[in-house]
């Protein structure tokens, strides 16, 4: 492959516009040739701002460019199937948004493609808990908390306290996926590696306001995902990791518990802050992360290291995202059915 790295962007909404466009032309040796979106004021708009020669709106001319190499998908999840099958099949290697796919079926075919095609692909990573992600799977291998009994992870946002608010896209099961509440997915995509695999879950979900006006003004749409979810995993290590994320917490506090037999910490998402305590000890101590484990955002650098040859892998592999829709797909499945499923899915 030539030193240049030639990329088509497809879908560039407000975070790939403040992230993803602005990280990839701080690289060297990478020139951004195309970029889609739904319409063409917007395309338009996005191509002058950023100085991309090619502006469409549809994405299978991004695709047909024989001078790409490689497309990144930031597109809501319902195009994420259709768009990485196509892309690999034209030889593109794929940068894709991190909530993989709408449902099981679709990350399996899309990691299948992937693997059978040889083409590098990788998911964009969450951003939640990134500056400590390193740091805390660092304590809980060194045995800081001991052995874990308990994880508390709380995610609350006021995003639809309002119930006279228009439906939002992360809301509609048509554009985000059934399999895609609140920030289920990103959750584990944090706490698998840090407390390894999940052996069953039991979940619980409400929704507060089940019809919200359409964005378009039509008629109201019957809201198919859930305004809270609670979910309690079994770990094959034993631990009990419980999950409590609501869209109608106004001022409620983001953040991560952790109890071992021998210890303490918490995770405060605003401001990363990191705490931690002995048994024996009076209070919780703030930590300073070490500059050598302190992570940052990578997303676009690591994938153009990928592309190169210069990466093995690229984090979340296609393989990794499988494995966080599966959770999710089992959590939705068991808030349906009122029962305890157990993983891996058939």
């Amino acid at each position: 492959m030539a030193a240049s790295v030639r990329v088509g962007i497809i879908g560039a909404g407000s975070f790939t516009q403040q992230r993803h466009i602005p990280k990839l032309q701080e690289l060297s040796g990478v020139d951004i040739l195309a970029v889609c979106n739904r319409t063409q004021q917007t395309v338009q708009e996005v191509a002058k701002t950023f100085g991309i020669p090619r502006a469409f709106t549809d994405w299978r001319e991004v695709i047909a460019q024989p001078d790409i190499d490689a497309v990144l998908i930031g597109t809501p999840p319902y195009a994420h199937h259709q768009i990485t099958l196509a892309a690999l099949e034209a030889g593109k290697h794929v940068l894709c948004e991190g909530r993989m796919a709408t449902n099981l079926r679709e990350a399996r075919e899309m990691e299948q493609k992937a693997r059978e095609s040889g083409l590098k692909t990788m998911l964009v990573r969450t951003s939640f808990c990134l500056r400590g992600q390193r740091f805390v799977k660092k304590l809980l291998e060194d045995g800081y908390v001991g052995g874990v009994r308990q994880v508390f992870g709380y995610w609350f946002v006021p995003s639809y306290v309002d119930s006279a608010a228009p439906l939002h896209w992360r809301q509609d099961a048509r554009v985000s996926g059934a399999t895609n509440p609140l920030f289920l997915s990103p959750f584990w995509e944090v706490f698998v590696p840090w407390f390894g695999p999940v052996r069953r879950v039991l979940a619980q979900c409400a929704t507060f306001t089940e019809r919200r006006a359409s964005p378009d003004g039509g008629s109201p749409v019957k809201i198919e995902l859930p305004d809270a979810v609670n979910v309690v995993a079994e770990m094959e290590s034993g631990a009990i990791v419980t999950i409590l994320q609501s869209g109608v917490a106004p001022f409620g506090q983001s953040r991560v518990e952790i109890f071992g037999d021998r210890g303490t910490l918490s995770y405060l998402v605003r401001g990363d802050e990191i705490q931690g305590g002995r048994v024996g000890e009076a209070n919780l101590q703030p930590f300073t992360i070490p500059p050598e484990l302190e992570e940052t955002w990578q997303v676009e650098a690591d994938f153009i290291r990928l592309v190169r040859g210069e990466l093995e892998e690229g984090h979340p592999t296609f393989r990794e995202g499988v494995g966080y829709t599966e959770l999710a797909e089992a959590t939705m499945r068991s808030a349906r059915e009122g029962r305890w499923v157990s993983l891996p899915l058939a």
